[in-house]
């Protein structure tokens, strides 16, 4: 036994010393599991659509980007149109949801007859009257991005023409002023309330339109780029009369457009994201809905070479989508 005792000591005191280095190690760690937040519970809420295809996507893309990006639980919600807002608010409560993200018109109309504890953020829309009102980021591209890309593939480009209805785009033409003019360039926009007023304008526009130093810009607007009425008058008029337009909508590619800037759906979601954990981090983001910044450019290589454009393989690696008739 007295060969032993000397040994039982030693284990002993390693031991102590052990348990007193591993508490040591522990501090820090219990500090930062206090600090850290509750992952029990669901605590942001995506509100979308329940439409079809091909929109249906877009609005997933965008979930997928939200999901990969909150470092939060995250639960999606598809919207019909005659949601049971009572069960919608029940299921909402009991998943433990703090922050709302709205997607689209019918996600934002759920989100405003529903009381999120943190707030809601916008998202997936063109335009809100009221955005001031609101935190979030919509469809509509950048003025400034769309006008650096003009510059690029035609940098004679002197003055921008748009036509817009100021019921839906008056917060938008605020910041394409200042985004022309940082560009070096006059913006001459025009005020149509209705199809007719649009027409007028738009006639009048390029008859007075000088090719080498004037490009039309077609916003999204309802009014006055109206799909079945007016867009083939513009673009009949500017192939004709050899004055290039760019757009704020991937759909005018197709059309005739030289270039359109449109969501990258995927970094959208991460933006929007972005916003809710700040919110549920007890950061208050900047009222007003933002122009989109996280984009895809599509080109079209007809209409570039209509316009004289070389497009080089390094020029078209900046394009997301190139399109040529087949």
């Amino acid at each position: 036994m007295p060969v032993l005792a000397e040994p039982v000591a030693s284990t002993r005191a390693f031991l102590v010393r052990c348990g007193a280095l591993l508490a040591a190690l522990m501090l820090p760690v219990r500090a930062v599991l206090a600090q850290a937040p509750p992952k029990a519970g669901e605590p942001i809420g995506v509100l979308f659509p329940d439409i079809g295809e091909p929109f249906r996507k877009i609005f997933i893309e965008i979930i997928a980007g939200i999901e990969e990006q909150a470092r939060q639980r995250v639960r999606a919600y598809p919207i019909s149109p005659n949601q049971d807002m009572v069960e919608l608010s029940a299921a909402l409560k009991r998943n433990g949801t703090r922050v709302l993200v709205a997607l689209g018109r019918q996600g934002l109309k759920a989100a405003s007859a529903i009381d999120a504890p943190l707030g809601v953020v916008l998202g997936g829309v063109s335009s809100v009257p009221d955005g001031d009102k609101h935190v979030g980021i919509c469809l509509t591209p950048d003025p400034a991005l769309l006008f650096s890309q003009l510059k690029l593939l035609l940098p004679a480009t002197r003055r921008v023409i748009v036509i817009y209805n100021p019921q839906h785009n008056e917060w938008l033409l605020k910041l394409a002023r200042e985004a022309a003019r940082a560009q070096g360039l006059e913006l001459a926009s025009f005020e149509a309330r209705d199809l007719a007023s649009a027409a007028r304008l738009y006639e009048s526009a390029f008859a007075g339109a000088d090719s080498p130093r004037d490009a039309v810009w077609l916003p999204i607007d309802p009014t006055t780029v109206d799909e079945a009425t007016i867009l083939p008058i513009v673009l009949r008029e500017a192939w004709n009369r050899n004055v290039p337009i760019f757009s704020s909508s991937f759909l005018h590619i197709k059309r005739g457009a030289l270039f359109a800037l449109y969501p990258n759906n995927g970094e959208l979601g991460r933006a929007l994201a972005n916003l809710a954990t700040s919110m549920l981090a007890g950061e208050a983001p900047a009222r007003g809905v933002t122009p989109l910044r996280d984009v895809h450019a599509a080109l079209n290589l007809r209409t570039a070479s209509h316009f004289g454009i070389t497009v080089s393989p390094r020029m078209q690696r900046a394009f997301h989508f190139l399109y040529s008739d087949p």
